[in-house]
């Protein structure tokens, strides 16, 4: 049986105010080509479709387009939701969905209850488990502890009782939880609950394949436990991630292979560091001319019209810190102080952030601001 395995589409993102439904639907265009090209069987998508409990009409329609498309393809496919998804509107209408061959797994209370199919080898029992949230769970599922590993082990604990009876059968778990021994980027929301996130890989010893979601970046944890990552890049720290999906082997009872299928990439990620006239003159940076650009500027003082100036080379320059070169490591305090005019602090403000001092001009413009907030405009006047 082949599988493609794909997780974390969240449908309706932007990254960094810039919309990327437009490049979320190229995506499941790829998808479409990836199961007819590689005659795909079984696609599997471990969680976080959308990005919002409450998606936007558009992301909806995309959904719905790829699931029609989908449906239609020679592949079976199983989902389950992440915790961006609201399961009961992801589930609506799941059972009779199923009917075309897509299977949505949202609810707890299904747990155990597998999605089943059969190659020249046998069964292959899917077991898709919805974002567990442990304090949802806590009494239903008469958990010890509020965790996330309780949870999951009592989930895997239903599934090992499907399974018991049928030593023969292979299977396939999709789950939606952070992994022990991964690594997370910027762009995931935290899931802990009382300081206790992690689950660990042993959860998922003697599953066939465990197709994990809710970390952006693909990783292998052990041959059979792997991330599949998100198939867009969804903040800067995921710049030196390659998207895209694993597509799976099974044979009579084990992984066979496992390939990594790259997504297109709609534009590069870069991240630029150093002065403003070097980053716009050096011809080192040519290959970020197109890309989104994080830019740190590293100028002794905040170069003025920074933005503006950079989108002349950078278009889509989409960020800008400052860390001066030589900034120093004990930055001067600010705190207001008893009886300290409030236009001095303002002033030693514009000093810390621009690493220069205010003009002459500034300050009275700064003074004449304070004089017309304060109760008593005579009691901080400004100079003639």
């Amino acid at each position: 049986m082949r599988i493609l395995h794909t997780s974390d589409w969240h449908l309706g993102r932007s990254f960094h105010r810039v919309g990327m439904l437009e490049h979320q639907a190229a995506f499941v265009d790829h998808l479409i080509e990836v199961v007819e090209a590689e005659s795909v069987d079984l696609v599997v998508v471990a969680g976080d479709v959308y990005d919002r409990a409450l998606p936007h009409v558009d992301a909806v329609a995309l959904a719905d387009e790829a699931l029609v498309r989908l449906a239609a393809s020679r592949a079976t496919v199983v989902i389950s939701s992440g915790n961006h998804d609201s399961a009961q509107r992801l589930g609506f209408s799941a059972r009779l969905i199923d009917a075309a061959g897509v299977h949505i797994r949202t609810d707890p209370a299904g747990v155990g209850r597998p999605v089943v199919l059969n190659d020249a080898h046998g069964e292959v029992r899917v077991h898709a488990l919805p974002y567990l949230d442990p304090i949802a769970l806590h009494e239903p599922w008469q958990l010890s502890v509020r965790s996330h590993e309780a949870a999951m082990a009592e989930a895997m604990t239903r599934v090992r009782a499907d399974l018991a009876d049928r030593p023969d059968a292979r299977s396939v778990v999709l789950a939606h939880a952070f992994v022990a021994g991964a690594a997370p980027s910027d762009s995931e929301r935290d899931i802990s609950v009382g300081g206790i996130s992690v689950v660990p890989t042993s959860l998922f010893d003697d599953i066939t394949y465990t197709a994990l979601g809710h970390l952006h970046g693909r990783q292998v944890l052990t041959d059979t436990v792997r991330y599949s990552g998100s198939p867009l890049a969804y903040s800067f720290s995921e710049a030196d991630h390659v998207k895209g999906s694993w597509l799976v082997d099974l044979g009579a009872g084990q992984v066979e292979t496992a390939e990594f299928v790259e997504a297109p990439v709609p534009r590069a990620l870069a991240r630029l560091s150093g002065t403003l006239d070097d980053l716009l003159d050096d011809p080192a940076h040519a290959w970020a001319d197109q890309a989104w650009v994080q830019a740190t500027l590293t100028d002794p003082q905040r170069p003025v019209r920074a933005m503006e100036r950079l989108q002349t080379r950078f278009p889509h320059t989409l960020e800008i810190a400052f860390l001066p070169t030589g900034e120093r490591a004990e930055r001067h305090r600010l705190a207001a102080q008893p009886h300290r005019p409030g236009h001095e602090i303002a002033t030693d403000f514009v000093r810390e952030m621009r690493g220069a001092p205010a003009t002459p001009t500034e300050r009275a413009l700064l003074l004449s601001a304070f004089d017309a907030c304060g109760d008593d405009p005579d009691a901080d006047p400004v100079a003639g």
